[in-house]
């Protein structure tokens, strides 16, 4: 689903090998009669048929890994990488550890999009979407484990809580507000985004719900189920953080096989992106090997890179008065998606509104229906206590973003005022959370409805 980054990736052709023909072709087509070069020689030497295979393998290497860290303009960024893991192993100032490697991660993240792209050309169109939707949130899926193996549960939630949010209504809103400041309105595949806001009202039902039952059962102690609440809490998360993986996997056969025809205008502007002047075609930089060593190297700096960025978080709270929820929830979705919020502000400048929907509400949908079940299942394995049980106030806040969203996008059409509301709503979230407590008892019993209706 994070295809559009193709729009980025400025990088010249540089053309397949030569397949086997004469010498004589290999000159009429580089070379002018006389021997002098023509407008079509190539600029980048060709490899010789009888090069040493020792000197053309590190030739190869040099120039793929060039064009790699070509492939996007936040790359320039990943001088902090060494940086900020010598100050995480050196000890320095946590608020500089925590400074250093948040900024790592965004080129991270972009080369770890760009690997996964390049790998899923590859593979046709069911194990490509496969893939994409396996590595798609990968950034956010490590930095989750990281903090979920050092038991920092609420760090956890609020990331996987605050992904959804910064998607939903702060990517969202700014494509809004991109593709509408210079026309009157601007339309996309009502069908398409009310499905995808479907499924994102059923995982706010698979919030709403522990929260509920938490509620419900915790104002019964006095009659002795107090005591199983938490027991019964963990077995409706894993039970319900199944159901959600089985329609996720449903959503792809959806997507890919069964109703592929209702996601013709996304491949539209998805190819017409990637025959834009100066834009590549996925595939063609790095091969399936490549590829595959590029995930592994990356996702391995970026698990060093998060466990500095955790291990720092608690003396971030200290020092600087701010809460875990806040840190989770508002900073750290920012690591792994904004050069991604960047593209899909520019490709719906464009107009192309449909690739910039499917990757605000489509990224919600991985995080709500894949990433945040697979964590509550990982947690059942890790032993850890990780569950669907966020906090009433947060679910409150999920649940009123999806109803806004729905409400958006159910005319197929937008413009720079709906923006400026997802905008406006994503603002007073922030600064909601920017004062609450990491310590406020935010369960939805009896005593906060008479707080709430209380003068």
């Amino acid at each position: 689903m994070k295809s559009i980054r193709r729009e980025f990736h400025r990088v010249g052709r540089t053309g397949s090998a030569l397949s086997s023909r004469s010498n004589s072709n290999y000159i009429d087509h580089t070379m002018a009669p006389n021997g002098a070069p023509n407008e079509r020689t190539s600029l980048l030497p060709r490899p010789q048929e009888n090069e040493p295979r020792w000197k053309s393998i590190p030739k190869s290497v040099i120039h793929t890994t060039w064009a790699t860290l070509a492939s996007n303009y936040v790359n320039f960024l990943l001088v902090f990488v060494p940086i900020g893991i010598i100050a995480g192993e050196l000890g320095w100032n946590p608020t500089a550890v925590f400074i250093l490697n948040f900024i790592a991660i965004v080129p991270l993240a972009s080369l770890l999009s760009f690997a996964t792209e390049e790998l899923s050309a590859k593979l046709g169109q069911t194990l490509g979407g496969l893939c994409n939707a396996t590595f798609g949130n990968a950034v956010e899926l490590i930095v989750s484990i990281v903090a979920l193996e050092k038991n920092q549960t609420r760090i956890v939630q609020a990331s996987m809580l605050g992904s959804i949010l910064s998607n939903m209504l702060l990517v969202l809103g700014c494509c809004f507000l991109a593709g509408g400041w210079n026309a009157q309105e601007r339309e996309f595949n009502s069908t398409v985004a009310s499905t995808m806001s479907s499924l994102m009202a059923v995982a706010s039902a698979s919030l709403i719900i522990p929260a509920t039952l938490y509620a419900a059962m915790d104002g019964d102690k006095h009659s002795g189920t107090g005591n199983d609440t938490e027991r019964n809490i963990q077995l409706l998360s894993r039970g319900t953080s199944i159901i959600l993986l089985l329609l996720y996997i449903l959503y792809l056969y959806f997507q890919l096989k069964s109703h592929h025809s209702l996601f013709t205008d996304l491949e539209t502007q998805e190819e017409a992106a990637s025959d834009e002047p100066g834009a590549h075609q996925d595939g063609e930089i790095l091969s399936p090997v490549a590829a595959g060593i590029a995930l592994v190297v990356v996702t391995v700096l970026v698990s060093v890179c998060a466990d500095y960025l955790v291990g720092s978080i608690d003396s971030i709270v200290e020092s600087a008065h701010i809460s875990r929820t806040f840190i989770g929830l508002i900073l750290i979705p920012i690591v792994g998606n904004a050069a991604e919020h960047v593209t899909a502000v520019v490709v719906a400048a464009k107009g192309k509104m449909d690739l910039a929907i499917n990757v605000a509400i489509g990224s919600s949908l991985q995080i709500a229906l894949f990433v945040t079940p697979a964590l509550v299942i990982l947690g059942w394995i890790m032993d850890r206590d990780m569950t669907l049980h966020f906090q009433g106030f947060e679910t409150v806040v999920f649940f009123l973003s999806v109803l806004v969203v729905n409400y958006l996008i159910q005319d197929g059409k937008s413009n720079y005022l709906e923006g400026c509301m997802c905008l406006g709503t994503y603002a007073i979230i922030a600064l909601a959370f920017f004062v609450y407590p990491d310590d406020a008892n935010g369960t939805l019993n009896n005593g906060f409805l008479q707080k709430f209706f209380a003068r």
